[in-house]
């Protein structure tokens, strides 16, 4: 699927499509560090547009999210959806619920495909966290993830054609 929309994307410079695929909700870091690193860039460029393109998302994403999905929510597949993913974000955030901002940090910093900057924003709003301390705790846990990732792409644990294929 990635590769689909990496197609579309070839015109644009190679920093640009590290950052964008960082920015998207289903690849993120676990995406992005990877394609960096199969374009030849080093590691910590890697790392930093990647990094980057995730945290792009982050305060949009915080401060539309409500009214989005308020607006949303009026049609029957979009209730249904944002049911779904509520429930499954609730079922993965144990630890935003003991600990608040801290756990939003591990949630996020888990460079696992049910965790990230988006489910972050999603859990942040669900359980009422304030923007600032959301904020802070998501990019945190985005800079953990990315170095949990860059590690293991770096040890050989990780590839692009692990992630896209």
């Amino acid at each position: 699927m990635l590769d689909i929309f990496l197609s579309y994307l070839k015109d644009l410079p190679k920093d640009y499509v590290v950052m964008i695929v960082g920015a998207l909700p289903v690849s993120e870091l676990r995406g992005a560090i990877p394609l960096a690193l199969s374009f030849g860039m080093s590691l910590s460029k890697a790392f930093w547009l990647s990094v980057l393109g995730n945290c792009i998302i982050v305060a949009p994403a915080l401060l539309l999210f409500k009214p989005v999905t308020g607006v949303l929510r009026k049609f029957k597949i979009w209730s249904r959806f944002f049911d779904w993913i509520f429930e499954r974000t609730r079922k993965n955030s144990d630890a935003i619920q003991k600990y608040e901002a801290l756990g939003l940090v591990i949630f996020v910093a888990i460079p696992l495909p049910v965790t990230g900057a988006w489910s972050g924003v999603i859990a942040a709003s669900l359980f009422k966290i304030r923007f600032r301390y959301a904020f802070i705790s998501i990019v945190a846990g985005i800079i953990c993830a990315g170095l949990i990732v860059t590690a293991l792409c770096a040890l050989g644990l990780m590839s692009w054609k692990a992630v896209a294929g």
